[in-house]
Formats: C-alpha cells, structure tokens, sequence
C-alpha cells in the first residue's frame, strides 16, 4: 500500500545530511563542549557554528541564539523569563487565543502570579486585528506575544505591523514562529522582533532541540539553575548532536526556502483546489492567502475529523485534525472556535500539512481516496441524514415565506 505523509506541521522528516551530521556528532565527536580538553573544543567549535547558522537564518546576531530542548521551553523562557525579570515595570501581557498551548499555558501560570493577560480575539480567517493590539495596551504593558503562523490553520499574522506597534510603545514582542521558521522568510531586525521560539523538528532537524532569539538588551531572567551554559540563561550539559542538527537545518533552509516555499505552494493550492471542486460542503479553514506555504485545513459537514484520521490511516495517508500537542483531547480545537466556528462544524477538521518531498501524485491519489472516504462517512451519518430530510420534506415551503 501506497504510504503518504500530510503531517509536516506535526514534524517534519529528518534530512539526510541532518541526520548524517547527528549520528557524526553521537557516536563519533561526543565531547562535552564545556571541556578544554580536544574533544571538549571539538564539540564547542561545533556548537558555536550551529549558533551562526541559526542566526543566519533569522538575520540576527549569534550571541543572541540560545538554545533550548524545543519550542515548548522556548516559548516558557521567553514569557516567564520576560515577565519576572520585569515586573517592577509592569503585570500586564497580551497575547491571543489561538497561540499554541505552550504560550496559553504559560500565560495561565502567570496569571497565578499575580499578572493580567489579554487574550486577543482573531476574525474568521483566524487573523489578529492590529486596532485589537493597540486598544488592549496599557501603561502596564510589559510584553506582546502573538504567533508568526498559526499551526492549525496556518494564517500568517501581521507580525511586521505589530512589532513595529511594540517598538513604538517600549514593549517587548514576542513570536512564537515554530511553525514558520524554515517556512518563511524572517529578519527580526525588519520584523521588530524581540523574542522569538523556533524548533528543530520543524524544519526538517532532530527532535530534541530547539533555540530562543533574545535581542541585545532584553531583560529576562533564567527559568532553571545549575551551571552557567547559554550565557547562564539555560543550565544544563548542551545537546551537541542537536544542536549541530538544528544548525545544519537552518543552513539548509537558508539556501533552499526560496525554491521549497514555490514548491510547496504549488501543491497545496493543487490539494484545496481539488478539495473545493470535488467534495462539497468543505470550508477551508484560515486565510486564503496569508497561510503557510505547506496548510490545508477544512472542515467537512455532517462527520468526525477523528473519523477521517483513522480511514485515511487506512489507506496509507497521514493527517491530523489540529495540533499534535493537543491530540489527546476530545475538544474542539480552540483555534476554530475562537474563528466562529461551532462546536459541530470545528468537530469535522482535518489538516492535511505538506512538505517538500511531497509530490502531485501525492495530492491526487489524497484527492482520490479523500473524496471517497467523506461520501461513505456521510452516507452513514446520522446528522447528514436527518438535514436531508429536512431540507427535502415538502412541508418546508410553507415555512420559507
């Protein structure tokens, strides 16, 4: 059976000279990089050119990467270490309410703390409205976290814009650009970022790794003591073999997006495309053109998400309905409700995340079986049945004047 991979949101596969550079770096080059020893600077050298590269990659200086186990403990040194080194200045954070958990989390936290959180609404395409930003600002204000693309559905925020409000108000921005890095071209300098998470696995690195951008000056404190690795900001004997991945992925992304961005595009217009002609009753969930180059998200009247995921398993396709963190959870996603969906329609999601080393064949033989797999499903829905009957009882007219 043919075996198809659309969860590149969830993670991404390993690229080979990625995984070549990780197995070097595993068995073979193990030095502890806080050694003095040959096999200590061996691992150090290492270790400071994957921090070039990933710098590269995001148009900043090296001394500003520090690397951490992923975006999740990104995301919480960003938030956490911002606002407990400021509070002095100020209690109050804003954010929306389709970050992912690992900032929903850490804003809940905080909370207990003592500070005050905003949680943005976004429009139907799951876009944060600037004047929303500006409105939720206060004297007390001390940090702005908004995501650069949404996992789910893939909208691409107005990050540019909202930096530039931040900047203008002394406030710290923070991105949690996960999603995005790899994937879109970003410069924090342009972008006005302050902070920014980014991990490994995402594009196309080890899992196990990620960095944090912090700009020269921000003020933020450590999260966990021991030893005084990353600057003193992330104790702990770094992940060498990681680490040096997660350079090699961003030196590959650097010189590859342009060509990787156009590809993948092209196959996911082709996929919703196709969706939109041939399976009727689907609405395409985000922005029809501030979206991730890989997303297709929809959702599907009258059946399960859950039910897709496990027939098109099946038959050898990959998908998800959200995000992989949250795929335990028998709820709706929270991203679809805050966009205005009901709880019945964000209950039939599907997302369908491509990659480079997908193909049109890929997408066809997915539009195929996808066509199939919702027919049968409705066929067999209660819901799907009962709104047929009523659409086409003929006592309808007398209720339609």
């Amino acid at each position: 059976m043919e075996k198809i991979y659309f969860d590149h949101a969830a993670t991404t596969p390993i690229d080979s000279e990625v995984a070549k550079i990780v197995l070097e770096y595993t068995a073979q080059k193990y030095g502890n990089p806080n050694s003095i020893h040959s096999f200590g600077r061996e691992a150090r050298k290492a270790v400071e050119e994957a921090r070039e590269s990933v710098a590269s990659l995001l148009g900043a200086d090296k001394s500003e990467i520090f690397f951490t186990s992923g975006g999740t403990e990104s995301d919480n040194l960003a938030l956490k270490g911002v606002a407990l080194a400021n509070r002095k200045k100020g209690n109050h954070i804003i954010t929306t309410a389709i970050e992912h958990y690992a900032v929903l989390r850490s804003c809940e936290e905080l909370e207990k703390q003592g500070f005050l959180v905003t949680y943005l609404p976004v429009d139907e395409n799951a876009m944060v409205r600037i004047e929303d930003v500006k409105n939720a600002i206060t004297d007390k204000t001390i940090l702005i976290s908004v995501m650069f693309a949404n996992n789910e559905v893939g909208t691409i925020q107005p990050i540019k814009e909202i930096g530039q409000l931040a900047k203008e108000k002394d406030i710290y921005f923070h991105t949690d650009a996960v999603q995005a890095v790899g994937s879109c071209p970003i410069d924090v300098n342009e972008y006005h970022i302050d902070l920014l998470s980014l991990s490994g696995h995402k594009l196309y690195g080890p899992k196990g790794v990620g960095a944090v951008y912090i700009r020269k000056g921000i003020k933020i404190g450590a999260l966990q003591d021991g030893g005084s690795q990353e600057h003193k900001l992330r104790a702990g004997t770094e992940n060498v073999s990681g680490i040096v991945g997660l350079g090699k992925a961003a030196e590959i992304a650097r010189r590859e997006m342009v060509g990787r961005i156009a590809y993948v595009t092209t196959l996911r217009d082709k996929l919703i495309k196709g969706i939109q002609d041939k399976i009727p009753d689907s609405k395409l969930n985000g922005h029809d053109e501030r979206r991730l180059p890989g997303n297709v998200n929809f959702c599907f009247s009258y059946i399960e998400g859950e039910s897709l995921l496990l027939n098109l398993d099946l038959k050898g396709i990959a998908a998800s309905t959200g995000s992989a963190c949250a795929s335990g959870s028998l709820d709706p996603s929270h991203v679809l409700l805050a966009m205005g969906l009901s709880h019945e329609t964000a209950q039939g999601s599907l997302r369908l995340s491509l990659g480079c080393g997908n193909t049109e064949a890929d997408v066809e033989y997915c539009l195929e079986i996808l066509s199939q797999i919702v027919e049968r499903l409705r066929s067999m829905s209660p819901l799907s049945a009962t709104t047929n009957l009523l659409l086409n009882n003929p006592c309808n007219q007398y209720y339609n004047h």
